[in-house]
């Protein structure tokens, strides 16, 4: 059993920064693939980035270049950095966790958090 916790969104204006931390435990979380997604209001929940076990990361288009994703299996915890948030980045953000393939299909992940709110105003 994996269970996530986010953190870190808040009310930010466009072009600024955030952090997300996605807080896991367990200790084989390490093993695990981790992806961030987000869902806006009235929209279906879409990927925005994921990172395999050795660091190995991958991107939507609509946020590469924008956000890095890391992790410090240590910690048993994932970033999510993302900077010049566009209003369009507003969203509740939800890490999720698996294990075996990488995947931007959300029904293939079998851990979720509860979600954290990031607000960008134009």
């Amino acid at each position: 059993q994996v269970q996530l916790v986010e953190s870190g969104g808040g009310l930010v204006q466009a072009g600024g920064s955030l952090r997300l931390s996605c807080a896991a435990s367990g200790r084989t979380f390490s093993r695990y693939i981790v992806g961030w997604f987000r869902q806006a209001p009235g929209k279906e929940r879409e990927f925005v980035a994921r990172i395999n076990w050795s660091g190995s990361t991958y991107y939507s288009d609509s946020v590469k270049g924008r956000f890095t994703i890391s992790r410090d299996n240590a910690k048993n915890a994932v970033y999510l950095q993302m900077n010049g948030l566009k209003p369009d980045d507003t969203a509740v953000y939800y890490c999720a966790a698996k294990s075996g393939l990488g995947s931007t299909n959300e029904v293939h992940y079998d851990y979720w958090g509860q979600g954290t709110q990031v607000t960008v105003s134009s």
